[in-house]
């Protein structure tokens, strides 16, 4: 009963509350009402009697006049006395007795001074009145006051009557709700947990127990000791499956390159997988005398090199470096990475026109800006669209010379290889084939403008699975199949049939293996130390840009906020030193050319504008940077800028997060990358607002520590969840449905 007892108390206690706010809102408005109309009331006879009396000023009898003529509204309603004071002290009055006395004298002498009429409640007689007083006007002089007094008294009896109401109303409102508040607590309430303690003491063989004494309890004790009882049974069961959780904690919920390992040998035995792609996870060239092994700056290299060195199997891409072709056996291949072979890179050569072509033209001239939303113009040619046929076919034909007698496993990457899926399905078709696309998919209208998007997408459903990295972008791709091909789409289970061919079409968040895969040099030098004493970074505030030369990672913009926020706080002037790696991109094309030109000029005018001594506030590092180094630029930052103007994923930002070990630093990322719908504490900008972007960086670098810490822990659990492995493992397990 305690708990009904403190329930229905609490509905009677906020009842009251609720009752005595409103009557009180009630009485008041109906107290201004009464009071209102009792004014208009005074202000209609007074202006009655005004006329009249200022008419009776002009006899020489004024005085005995005036007082016949008010003692005629003697017992008119309400009103109870009439004065006329006059300029000279003389007072005519009803009753009488108020002649001779100052009721209301000093009222009038305001009235007649003011020249304006007044109206107040006051008390007489024993009686709560309203007393409201108008000037005598005679020969345009104020001469006298006209003062009526009204009896209030029937104002405040019904508002007493009203609060009588008011507590009668709510003692039966309150009889009534707790009737009600009793039956639905015992029907909803206490019966349930009633019954839910029976079960529980009975389930655990609790009755003898109950007997003794809880049965004396109400019905929330009786609950909390069955559930107290049920906690340790529990407890005592967990304690049962130690070894168990030990060896599941062993293997870990976060998917490692020891896990994929395992879990490929699960699914697949000894199947090999192959990847193809367009750019090499490692290069080869000329370095003086010597030749050295670098890996380019790129985000398939990045995502897909742990995944391979995870899982072995070959990779095989174009072989652009200068020293390739002596780094490779007869057959064109080689173990990498050289630090620790783990797979086989085989490379495939090309001509300077088919690499003109099908690289420079189609792909990046072509299906690169129409599919980015960058504002470059899109150019299609028919020799470009050759030579990208002829150099699909050409990687068909390296790929399926590898092939045994076991169906294949291939993942091809990115819009380079859109012929690729289908080509291989014709000559083998138990291939299983996965097409990842790395860059965004715009719309259908917008895919529309190429010539060839049939082909394209008849080439692309060649696989039995393809990948984006965004649901959007699987939208969009679905979207733009049913507008241009005749299929069939499955818009619950997002499949596409098309002569009798399956293609599913899912979202693969891609991303980082979590930390650089490099050989490391012993050195009794911190290499942190070493950067900022080759670069002149002690004591400034750091921050840092990572990427390839393309005008869609909007380096202008980010140059730009990083001049406007040293316009706005001066005091980061000689302070703040933003370090741009870039790495040099499809220099053969006039756009990237220009788009270069144009970051160096822009660079060279921000430094001379706010150059000091040695300081230059950005630090533009062109060429190509190994993997530690970039580690090591991210780990002495306090903060990383992307602002990518459109992007498919942006696997810097998850770089930067992975790299930050200490818990620090700030990412500020563009909403129109793909990382920004899982980076959600980075501060997310529109790089198109230069402003917003400006102000970021600041508050990047005013930001309290403990923020800082919080923001990168939430974004390196993501990371370090959703791993590149964790990834592979996707795409992989939805692979293994269509076997």
């Amino acid at each position: 009963m305690k708990i009904t007892f403190r329930l229905i108390l609490s509905l009677l206690i906020a009842t009251v509350i609720v009752v005595a706010g409103f009557s009180c809102f009630e009485a008041k408005s109906e107290e201004k009402r009464l009071n209102e109309e009792l004014r208009l009331r005074a202000t209609v006879l007074a202006k009655t009697f005004k006329e009249a009396i200022e008419t009776l000023l002009e006899r020489t009898d004024q005085p005995s006049r005036i007082q016949k003529f008010i003692e005629k509204f003697q017992g008119h309603t309400r009103l109870i006395g009439l004065v006329v004071d006059m300029k000279d002290g003389q007072r005519i009055a009803f009753p009488p007795h108020l002649s001779r006395e100052d009721w209301f004298k000093k009222e009038s002498m305001k009235v007649m001074d003011e020249n304006l009429p007044l109206d107040l409640n006051s008390h007489w007689d024993g009686r709560k009145v309203n007393y409201h007083a108008v000037p005598l006007i005679r020969d345009g002089q104020v001469v006298g006051a006209l003062g009526l007094i009204h009896d209030r008294t029937f104002i405040v009896l019904q508002i007493r009557q009203f609060w009588k109401n008011s507590a009668l109303t709510f003692s039966i409102l309150a009889g009534i709700l707790s009737i009600v508040s009793l039956l639905v607590i015992r029907w909803n309430v206490t019966g349930p947990i009633s019954r839910i303690a029976s079960m529980i003491h009975k389930n655990l063989g609790m009755e003898s127990a109950t007997s003794r004494g809880i049965q004396q309890q109400g019905e929330i004790e009786k609950l909390l000791y069955g559930v107290v009882h049920m906690a340790a049974s529990l407890k005592a069961a967990r304690l049962d499956l130690v070894e168990q959780s030990r060896l599941a904690n062993e293997r870990g919920s976060i998917w490692t390159k020891e896990r994929l390992k395992d879990y490929l040998k699960t699914k697949f035995r000894d199947k090999q997988f192959y990847v193809v792609s367009n750019r090499e996870p490692y290069i080869h060239r000329r370095n003086g005398n010597g030749i050295e092994c670098i890996t380019p700056a790129s985000g398939v290299v990045t995502a897909l090199d742990p995944v391979m060195q995870a899982t072995g199997g070959m990779w095989i891409a174009h072989g652009a470096g200068n020293a390739d072709q002596e780094s490779v056996d007869a057959e064109n291949k080689v173990r990498v990475p050289p630090w620790k072979p783990s797979f086989t890179l085989k490379r495939v050569w090309l001509s300077p026109e088919e690499e003109q072509g099908y690289y420079y033209g189609f792909s990046n001239e072509g299906i690169w800006p129409l599919c980015h939303i960058s504002h470059v113009r899109p150019v299609f040619r028919m020799e470009d669209w050759n030579y990208y046929k002829e150099v699909n076919r050409k990687f068909a034909n390296a790929i399926l010379e590898e092939f045994g007698d076991e169906p294949p496993i291939v993942l091809v990457q990115d819009y380079h290889f859109a012929l690729l899926p289908r080509m291989i399905k014709e000559r083998r078709p138990d291939a299983k084939v996965a097409l990842f696309w790395h860059i965004p998919w715009p719309n259908a209208e917008a895919f529309g403008i190429c010539p060839w998007q049939e082909e394209i997408l008849e080439g692309m459903l060649g696989s039995d699975m393809i990948g984006f990295h965004t649901q959007f972008h699987c939208n969009n791709f679905l979207d733009t199949v049913d507008r241009a091909l005749e299929s069939k789409i499955n818009w619950t289970n997002f499949e596409v049939t098309r002569g009798g061919k399956k293609s599913t079409v899912r979202s693969f968040p891609v991303s980082v293996s979590g930390a650089p895969n490099v050989a490391v040099q012993e050195t009794d030098r911190d290499p942190l130390e070493q950067l900022r004493q080759d670069y002149g970074l002690k004591g400034k505030k750091i921050g840092i840009g990572v990427d390839r030369i393309d005008y869609t990672k909007g380096l202008l913009e980010r140059f730009w906020a990083i001049e406007r926020v040293l316009e706005k706080y001066p005091y980061l002037q000689g302070e703040l030193v933003f370090v741009e790696l870039g790495a040099p991109s499809r220099t053969l094309i006039g756009s990237y050319q220009s788009h270069l030109k144009e970051v160096e000029k822009l660079i060279e005018k921000i430094n001379q504008r706010f150059q000091k001594g040695h300081y230059r506030p950005i630090l533009f590092l062109e060429g190509h940077h190994g993997q530690k180094r970039i580690f090591d630029f991210y780990r002495l930052a306090d903060f990383c800028l992307v602002s990518s103007l459109h992007d498919g994923m942006n696997l810097v930002a998850k770089e930067f997060v992975s790299a930050r070990e200490d818990e620090d630093g700030v990412l500020i990322l563009s909403r129109f990358a793909g990382a920004s719908y899982e980076l959600s504490s980075a501060l997310l900008v529109n790089p198109y607002g230069i402003e917003g972007t400006a102000e970021a960086i600041h508050q990047a670098l005013t930001m309290l520590p403990e923020e800082r810490k919080e923001r990168m822990r939430k974004m390196r659990s993501i990371v370090k969840e959703h791993n590149i492995y964790r990834w592979a493992a996707d795409m992989i397990t939805e692979l293994v449905r269509s076997f």
